[in-house]
């Protein structure tokens, strides 16, 4: 089985399970997939498999998407990223078509996005600091960072910036994974998976889900 599928999120909804709990959960389209690619360790160096998501009509595709496609006689695709797979992996086929039933025994997952993005953001709002004090002479600088110490360092000497120093700057839009999610359920006719927990991005995002490796599941 290929450790991973593409999706993309829909939003967020509550389900009750079959004793009774609530619990909230993110609905994923995950799938169909199409394995575009087999890299090799004798061709490529490492093994792994290159997938796609969501296929994309042939005039707003570029000519290396279309003649990639056409290797496996396929359509373009708007996503591709590539997992890892082990050397003798001989079941993972270019062609091949992954769905949400490959994740039909797994309990955990791992999945990959990129995060909502806030723009320019100040050091309360990216740094949780408490912000100068509400009274006392404070005037307009109630979110200031306060002082970066001398010549902006925290050493106190040196002529440049500390390299890490919390300040405001650009916020979101970077790729995160959260990890040991649990499947709640998943809709094989509508190609849903139901995570459990919020996921990195938007909804209308797309996702990298991948079979948990740290996750201790309990047997028996």
């Amino acid at each position: 089985m290929l450790p991973g599928i593409l999706g993309k999120k829909v939003g967020m909804t509550q389900v009750y399970d079959e004793s009774g709990r609530l619990h909230p959960v993110t609905v994923v389209q995950a799938g169909p997939c199409s394995v575009l690619q087999v890299r090799t360790a004798e061709c490529d160096g490492y093994s792994a498999a290159q997938i796609g998501f969501d296929e994309v009509k042939t005039h707003r595709a570029s000519k290396p998407q279309i003649g990639h496609a056409a290797r496996w006689n396929g359509k373009p695709v708007k996503i591709v990223r590539e997992i890892p797979i082990a050397d003798d992996a001989e079941d993972v086929q270019a062609g091949q078509t992954i769905t949400v039933e490959a994740f039909e025994e797994v309990q955990y997952v791992d999945v990959t996005g990129t995060t909502k993005g806030k723009g320019f953001a100040g050091v309360m709002k990216r740094h949780n600091f408490k912000g100068m004090p509400a009274s006392h002479g404070t005037k307009r600088r109630h979110r200031s960072p306060g002082s970066i110490s001398g010549h902006a360092t925290n050493l106190g000497t040196g002529p440049k910036l500390r390299k890490g120093k919390r300040m405001a700057g650009h916020m979101g839009a970077v790729s995160r994974t959260t990890r040991n999610h649990k499947i709640i359920a998943i809709d094989k006719e509508n190609n849903l998976m139901l995570i459990k927990g919020a996921l990195p991005g938007a909804a209308g995002a797309y996702l990298l889900i991948r079979k948990s490796k740290t996750a201790r599941v309990k047997k028996g």
